[in-house]
Parts: C-alpha cells; structure tokens; sequence
C-alpha cells in the first residue's frame, strides 16, 4: 500500500483511487477492467478484535471475526461466514460446503491453513490436491461405501453411549469438553447419515480433459486455475452451494510462500518486506495482479456460463468475497476487499465504497515501530457489516454476525 505521496502510488496502490462511481483501476487490477460493472472494491473495513493484532497472526479471524486472543492458552475461535451460510443451506446438497487451500490441513493457532471454522471455533481441515478434491466431487466409490457408513454409525452410537457415561463427576472445564467433543460426535453422525441419502444418487459428470490434476503449488499459476476450476464445477452441478479457498497464509509459511514464483519472483512474503527497495512496489504489485488476474479468471468463467438453474449467468446467482486479512505491512487494518456478483440477489455494483477517505494507511517499514503498533488514526467499518449484508442477500433471516453493528447500505 504505497501511500498517496509515493511516486509508486499512481500505478500500484492496490486500491482504486477516487470514489463512489467514480474512481481509476491502478495496475493492479487491469486484469479486472471487464468485472468493473459486476464488482465493487472495499476500503475502509477490518475486524476491530484484529486492529491491534500482529499481521501474521490474523488469518484465523478473516472470515469469524473473533478475538482469538494474544496467547495460546487464551484461543478461542467461532464460527466462519461461510459455515454460518452452509447451515442454512448445505443439507441441500452432497457437500455441504467445500473447503480448500494452498497449504492443505489446519495448520497451527493464528497461523491457519484453512479460512473455514465449525460451530465451536474447531478448525475445519482444508484439501489441497486437486485429484482428491476431484474424485471427492465426482468419482464413483467401491461397492463397499454402504458398508463402512453403517459401521461408522454404530461406531459413533458407541463413542455417544461411552462418553456420556463419563459425565458423572467431572469438573465444569472437563464437562464443557466433553460436551464439544459429544458435539463433534453428532456431527459426524450427521454427515454419515446424509451420506447415507445420496449413496445411490449417481454423481454428475463433467469435462476434465483441460484440467491437470496433479498440479502442484510449484507450478503456481496452473495451480491456481486448477482450484478454482473445481470450484466453478461444484458450483455448475451444485454438488454444493459453499466454498473457500485460502490462497496464502499471512504470515507467508508454507507452499503457498512460493506462489510468486509465477510472476518471476522467489517468496511471497518477502516482497511485503523489500517495498523500500529499488521497483519494491512495482514488485509487490505485480504479485497482487497476478493474483487479481486467476480470480478474474474464475470470475469471468461464472460470468460467461448461463445459470444452469435459472435466469442469468452462475456470476448473477453466486457472491464472490475475495480479499486479505492484511494490508500495509503486517497491518490488520483496512483490509483490500473485492465483492463480486450476486446481482440477482440484490447486490449494486461497479462502485469504490472507500470508506478509508482520503488517509489511507500503508507505506513501507524503515524501522522502530511497524504500522500495526501505531495508534488507529481513523476506525475502520466493522467487516462483518459486510457479512451480514452478503448472508441476508443470500435468504438468510439475520440482522446480525460477529460484531457486526448494521449492514452495509450502499451494497444493495
């Protein structure tokens, strides 16, 4: 976020500049000009458990909100946007919701590899091959599957009977952990029990011949198109109606570090920390247009398909939050947000909501005390305002998400 007196700010401040209806795509988003009518860019929105928070520690909080505490003793996490919409309407479909990244798995408190939390906070893992994620979706299993679903039933019938037993005489912390361990019990005996009903529904097949399914991270750009083709294809045979993907961590560990590689850098991460040197923004920027430009891609792949199920494209019938829990350096403030589609849901697009004005936070780190230790000079909107916008667009009764204080007006 190079700042409005940097010579680099004109063509790679990831922000738009201007306002409302009227405002200038930088460079890094020429890849976009095409969605401008059927996307709007948000300034001006964080969590405010997160403002105060170190910029690596907050990618667990991007799509929950909640104060997930300084320390390891004190974590705590709640439930993520898309898990709240997947309660409404994933019994629906096969998969109730979809759950990928670049990293794959859990990862660690604070240093998440996954955007998607369950009901009690636990992390939910997230899959990473695309051959995997693929047979999942739409390759046939054994003969055996009935079986093995009616033997995990009665193991879980089991597990219930045994661990009630135990209740009697535990400590108030002990029972609080068997009740989210029973918990987690009940909804595994859910999802077999819906796996049951679809067992002999036959998958959809779909065209696959463009897709290379092996693909790595170390081929980052084919990598990307890859996950975000198995999204558009649960999408087009509503296998299911929910869907996340973290591209990158925050704190730039992991497979996901090496994404740049596509655009001819080494990590990530370390172009965050080299803006100060000679073209480090321009640098910086490139790395975000190429990231602009894949989910550009997958945007106007939803935009150019007819809803196979109603009126318009699959673009005017499905909302697309795309965005970082960071923005200037390790900075958890002002987060970059894209909005796109949802127009037959209601959704007013090819706007600037900047709510960050005319002082916009950034610029690059030349040492004592970094950005996220400064005083907040202006308090950003709540993003969950957005959240709650987004879940009523989607049918969901609701006028509140996390510490949302309203909706977002200009959206709709």
């Amino acid at each position: 976020m190079p700042l409005a007196d940097d010579p680099a700010y004109k063509d790679w401040s990831w922000f738009p500049q201007g306002n409302g209806r009227e405002f200038r795509f930088t460079k890094c988003f020429e890849h976009l000009a095409s969605l401008r009518s059927q996307m709007t860019v948000l300034s001006g929105f964080s969590h405010p458990h997160g403002r105060i928070v170190h910029g690596h520690n907050n990618a667990d909080q991007f799509l929950t909100a909640a104060a997930t505490g300084g320390g390891d003793m004190d974590y705590k996490n709640t439930i993520s946007l898309d898990q709240e919409y997947a309660a409404h309407v994933g019994s629906q479909t096969r998969f109730s919701s979809l759950v990928m990244s670049t990293d794959g798995g859990t990862g660690t408190a604070r240093g998440a590899h996954t955007l998607s939390f369950d009901r009690n906070g636990r992390a939910i893992p997230a899959e990473h091959r695309p051959k995997r994620i693929f047979d999942m979706l739409f390759v046939k299993t054994d003969g055996d599957a009935a079986k093995r679903l009616a033997f995990s039933k009665s193991a879980l019938d089991q597990l219930l009977a045994d661990a009630r037993s135990l209740r009697t005489g535990l400590s108030a912390n002990d029972k609080q952990r068997l009740d989210e361990y029973l918990d987690a019990v009940r909804q595994a005996e859910i999802k077999v029990e819906k796996a049951k009903r679809w067992i002999n529904t036959p998958l959809p097949t779909v065209d696959v011949d463009h897709l290379n399914l092996d693909v790595t991270p170390s081929d980052p750009r084919l990598y990307l198109q890859a996950m975000f083709e198995l999204i558009y294809l649960a999408y087009q045979t509503d296998s299911t109606r929910v869907a996340t993907y973290q591209i990158g961590r925050e704190n730039g560990v992991g497979q996901s570090d090496y994404l740049a590689r596509a655009v001819g850098f080494n990590l990530s991460h370390a172009l965050s920390h080299d803006t100060k040197k000679e073209n480090g923004w321009k640098n910086f920027g490139i790395y975000c247009q190429f990231l602009n430009q894949e989910f550009g891609r997958f945007a106007t792949k939803l935009r150019d398909t007819p809803e196979p199920a109603g009126d318009g494209s699959m673009l005017d019938n499905t909302i697309l939050l795309y965005g970082s829990a960071s923005s200037a350096f390790h900075l958890s403030r002002n987060y970059p947000i894209v909005l796109a589609g949802g127009s037959n849901m209601g959704l007013k697009h090819g706007q600037y909501i900047n709510h960050a004005g005319g002082s916009p936070q950034g610029g690059h780190w030349s040492g004592g005390q970094e950005p996220w230790q400064k005083e907040i000079a202006r308090d950003d909107l709540p993003l969950s305002n957005v959240f709650v916008t987004m879940l009523q667009q989607l049918g969901v009764e609701t006028d509140r998400f996390a510490d949302s204080t309203g909706t977002l007006s200009e959206l709709v």
